[in-house]
């Protein structure tokens, strides 16, 4: 039987070289990092007295591991005065290893022998159940946000924090580095009427926060203060941080988060989910590589034209192996992102969108869903995708999100923790 810890060396491995790339020709100091530690280096650091002697239970997937890439699940189970119960894994599930929309299941782990418990698709009142089943006095969130509205997992921990206050147990989140540095929130707030599973609550589509910051922000703006969650904050970290300046390793988040340079374009270019083009999917670049067989090159001329900041477009061919357009030729680009302090990616995903249903109004789609696009979906309202259709140039379909962007912005400000 293949263990968990064989999965997390392959998949490390592949991310030990993703990461080698990311770093590029930064000098060696800068990549060091050596100041920067984690809510759970907090923790561990401090005898782990904020759980210690407390039946915890986990939240966590592959991401949540020490510096030397270690599961924290074995270290919390071999931990003297640590009682570790029971673990519970989000979308793609604790090991990583579903795609996109699906899970693994409850199960056991083969390591530690703990119950796993899957919370993806489950209510709030399942997600109690799983707790008092497991007759929790604490759960610990440990997992690496992709800094997305739209990446499921901070809405686990939203439905966690929801169901630890129905179950009446602690909540404790093990802070992580926002990988797109979290200086800045960008691009449309969520309408309240148009939350999902890939957003709960009125925040940004690029919020700009870390999960420490967030669980404070859920419990005050839209959970009445009923969880008041403990927040074990990182050292070292600072606001505008590049993830590979941090000396921690990227584990993919999820089978198409690969590299830090995905999560980076991810918050626009994830975008492309909406549309009848590929995002990528099932090529080894995904949401940084986008096309479909109906594309040429002249849009790629048209999008280096706009001179967009901090980015440049390569034109790109490839047949995905998997999801749109499987087998099929596409033509496309790579995005290539040439500095991260001027891209804005929700701008950058918009602009490529409007360009590519300028110049193929014939072939190009919305994807429908419920409601009836999924383009409202991910945006959080039919705002983009009603501009885009009546005709309007990037700037003001930008412009239609700005008044709901600096309130939260304003709200996003009372709960940020560093610098």
């Amino acid at each position: 039987m293949t263990t968990r810890r064989a999965v997390l060396r392959g998949a490390v491995g592949l991310a030990g070289a993703a990461s080698a790339a990311c770093a590029g020709g930064a000098p060696a100091s800068a990549r060091a990092g050596k100041g920067v530690r984690t809510g759970f280096e907090v923790l561990r650091d401090g005898g782990y007295a904020q759980i210690r002697g407390r039946r915890t239970g986990l939240v966590s997937n592959p991401t949540g591991v020490t510096r030397d890439l270690t599961h924290i699940a074995d270290v919390l189970h071999d931990a003297p005065g640590v009682d570790l119960v029971a673990v519970f894994g989000p979308e793609h599930g604790f090991r990583g290893s579903a795609q996109a929309g699906g899970s693994e299941g409850d199960t056991k782990d083969p390591r530690t022998g703990l119950p796993v418990y899957d919370t993806y698709g489950k209510s709030v009142d399942d997600i109690a159940g799983f707790f008092t089943k497991a007759r929790l006095e604490t759960v610990v969130f440990d997992i690496q946000d992709a800094g997305a509205r739209f990446y499921t997992y901070i809405w686990t921990m939203y439905d966690c924090m929801r169901a630890a206050a129905k179950a009446k147990v602690e909540f404790v989140v093990l802070d992580r580095p926002n990988p797109l540095g979290g200086a800045a929130a960008t691009g449309p707030v969520l309408d309240p009427a148009y939350a999902s599973g890939v957003g709960r609550a009125p925040i940004a589509q690029q919020h700009g926060m870390t999960v420490g910051e967030l669980a404070r922000l859920f419990d005050a703006e839209f959970l009445g203060r009923t969880v008041r969650p403990r927040v074990i904050a990182m050292t070292g970290w600072r606001r505008g941080m590049r993830y590979e300046d941090t000396g921690l390793p990227w584990v993919p988040p999820s089978p198409n988060m690969p590299t830090v340079d995905t999560a980076v374009v991810y918050p626009g270019l994830g975008l492309f989910e909406a549309v009848n083009l590929s995002e990528g999917r099932g090529t080894t670049r995904p949401f940084e590589t986008v096309g479909a067989p109906y594309a040429d090159w002249h849009w790629t001329d048209a999008l280096n034209g706009l001179g967009l900041p901090g980015v440049r477009f390569r034109e790109a061919y490839f047949a995905p192996t998997f999801s749109k357009w499987q087998g099929q030729n596409c033509a496309g680009v790579q995005v290539t992102v040439t500095d991260r302090a001027r891209f804005d990616a929700v701008r950058t995903g918009v602009a490529a969108i409007v360009t590519a249903r300028r110049m193929y109004p014939k072939d190009f789609a919305w994807r429908e869903s419920k409601p009836p696009y999924w383009i409202d979906t991910l945006t959080g309202s039919d705002q983009v995708r009603t501009a885009i259709d009546a005709g309007y140039d990037t700037g003001r379909v930008v412009a239609g999100w700005q008044a709901g962007l600096r309130a939260f912005q304003a709200k996003r400000a009372t709960y940020l923790m560093y610098r």
